[in-house]
């Protein structure tokens, strides 16, 4: 399929175990008007070589920071670079499904929707799938993702010639939360494509899975991007952790681990 360029923003910093499987999994989608810019945050392994491998096929592109400054930088570089219609996100150890592209383009213009994101599985760092698949609000409101994040970044993509080009933050977590909030706070509600297109591995050093990092950088939002108070950052915690822990849970499909 053909159509508008779509621009893929993949940071990596030390991949060499997975950078190889995701850009393959970009190669393989059924709708192949993209770009994949990745841009590497100092590697210090064998993720540049890999990458270079690739290279062949003009559609994907490598920029490298002088030094590690973080994703937010990478990813902020990558967007500079960017010369699509759409923007979309792929970290450099995650998977999307050959559909997934088509079908978010798809959705995006016979709706006329601006942004779009969709349902994501779960693996762990070998690739063993985790039994689950992450669901969301068919129709998510700023007020519901104010309390949490329910966008994947692996899944999010956007409409430049509506929002325009959208900085991330240069924080090193959770920018990802910080921009689809401003997009939901100029659209107001956003409906996910109701399938699982893409799959996350949940790493032992990630975020994801790490509670003490979940909170602080939570927090963060909080008190950097909203500009609570301490007091105010930390009443938004409690609404945070309940929605963590009582209400995003609701959404989660259990499914048989391969």
């Amino acid at each position: 399929m053909k159509g508008h360029l779509v621009s893929i923003i993949t940071p990596s910093f030390n991949s060499e175990k997975f950078i190889s499987d995701t850009i393959q999994s970009v190669k393989n989608q059924t709708y192949q008007d993209w770009e994949m810019i990745i841009v590497d945050d100092g590697s210090t392994d064998g993720t540049i070589s890999i990458i270079k491998e690739f290279l062949t096929d003009s559609r994907i592109q490598l920029y490298q920071l002088g030094q590690n400054s973080g994703t937010g930088v990478a990813r902020n570089k990558a967007i500079t670079l960017a010369k699509g219609r759409y923007i979309s996100f792929l970290d450099s150890d995650d998977l999307w499904k050959p559909e997934k592209l088509q079908k978010q383009v798809e959705f995006m213009t016979s709706k006329n929707q601006p942004f779009t994101f969709s349902y994501y599985e779960c693996i762990d760092e070998s690739g063993k799938a985790l039994g689950k698949i992450i669901q969301a609000p068919q129709k998510l409101t700023y007020r519901q993702l104010f309390w949490s994040n329910w966008v994947g970044n692996l899944t999010g993509i956007y409409d430049v010639d509506f929002f325009g080009k959208i900085a991330v933050s240069s924080v090193r977590k959770r920018q990802d939360w910080m921009m689809w909030l401003t997009i939901l706070k100029k659209i107001k509600t956003a409906e996910p494509i109701p399938e699982s297109l893409a799959i996350y591995r949940i790493r032992e050093n990630s975020i994801s899975a790490s509670k003490t990092e979940l909170l602080r950088h939570n927090y963060k939002v909080y008190r950097d991007f909203h500009h609570k108070s301490i007091i105010g950052s930390v009443i938004c915690m409690i609404g945070f952790l309940f929605t963590h822990f009582f209400i995003k849970p609701k959404y989660v499909k259990k499914s048989r681990p391969e």
